[in-house]
């Protein structure tokens, strides 16, 4: 297949194109085969690589068996989409070669986030901002950006966003496998009187939560908390955003929630804000408080859509809507987001 260098990608439809999952046995990376599948992709070929620890372990894809490649600098010659989700560290190692091969890298990890020449795309809500690619990276934002965003962006056409504030509720499995496994250990040891030591976070998380995700900065915000700031501006086009935000990881296996607080330039009306979800693709309103109907996480776990509720008037501020937003975190906030990605190039 003839494929156009990476500085002139995204002005050619790709067609059954080669693609290659980097990181394809970990959480996202079955996540990201899952997708594909179910999605019906159409791709023509699929890579698996990881490394060297889990190179020769085979995976199903559509009924075949895929041997996993270790990943090295040389596993791009032939790929034409590579799906990056094995941690910062590597995709600023790899990537950059997957690039320079002529792949159009679409790198979940925070590497590249921020970078002058690489979009950060939700394609539900800038799918524009893939096509200008010039290193031939696109980035994937943090999963608390997509979830919070997906409900914010019908609003914001509606009112036009000016601040968020908000509160996450982040489930474990954010912390990858390891976090599942403490929860689980954790509430087993204290069902049975056993003492434990927390590992993966920095206190127990079984029967509690904890008010920190990621690490601190200097002005006291987690680097979490300050993604939301810094990738909503970028991904919203508004650089004027204001955003104030506390994560929080709790003790839910699958699919954060958020608290937003959002202002806008124009009165708000609860019903209208209703409406503006109508007809909008990846997010659905549910809404009735009166009847016990509101998104929670077993709702959108596994689930592609993200959830809207509790929507209504901030009795605080001016112009300012409160509302909760679910969506499932390894899903839209990862490798479905990455794979719609790729399905716009």
């Amino acid at each position: 297949m003839l494929r156009a260098p990476a500085k002139d990608a995204g002005f050619h439809k790709m067609n059954h194109p080669h693609v290659a999952i980097v990181g394809a046995t970990g959480a996202v990376g079955v996540e990201m085969l899952l997708c594909l599948e179910q999605r019906n992709f159409p791709l023509s070929k699929l890579k698996l690589l990881a490394s060297a620890r889990s190179a020769g372990k085979t995976m199903t894809f559509r009924g075949e068996e895929i041997v996993v490649e270790e990943l090295t600098h040389d596993s791009f010659g032939d790929v034409d989409i590579a799906l990056f989700s094995a941690g910062g560290g590597i995709s600023l190692e790899f990537g950059p070669s997957a690039a320079a091969a002529g792949a159009v890298v679409i790198d979940n990890s925070s590497a590249f986030r921020m970078d002058e020449g690489v979009p950060l795309v939700v394609p539900e809500i800038n799918p524009e901002a893939a096509k200008n690619r010039p290193r031939g990276i696109i980035a994937n934002p943090n999963c608390t950006t997509i979830i919070s965003l997906m409900a914010l962006a019908p609003l914001h056409k509606e009112f036009g966003l000016k601040s968020i504030i908000a509160s996450t509720y982040q489930a474990v499995s954010g912390s990858g496998a390891q976090g599942i496994i403490e929860l689980e250990e954790q509430v087993k040891a204290i069902t049975h009187g056993e003492a434990f030591t927390p590992k993966v976070y920095p206190r127990q998380i079984a029967f509690n939560v904890i008010p920190q995700v990621d690490a601190f900065t200097d002005n006291g915000y987690t680097k979490e908390e300050l993604k939301m700031l810094h990738e909503g501006r970028k991904i919203m086009n508004l650089p004027e955003l204001r955003v104030s935000c506390t994560c929080v990881r709790v003790p839910v296996y699958r699919s954060h929630s958020v608290s937003i607080t959002a202002q806008f330039e124009r009165p708000v009306d609860p019903a209208v804000a209703c409406a503006a979800y109508a007809g909008k693709a990846g997010v659905q309103v549910m809404d009735d408080p009166a009847n016990k109907v509101f998104p929670v996480p077993l709702d959108t776990t596994g689930k592609d859509d993200c959830l809207v509720g509790r929507i209504r008037k901030n009795l605080v501020l001016e112009n300012a809507l409160d509302l909760w937003v679910v969506g499932d975190q390894v899903r839209k906030g990862a490798a479905l987001n990455a794979v719609q990605i790729a399905e716009i190039l």
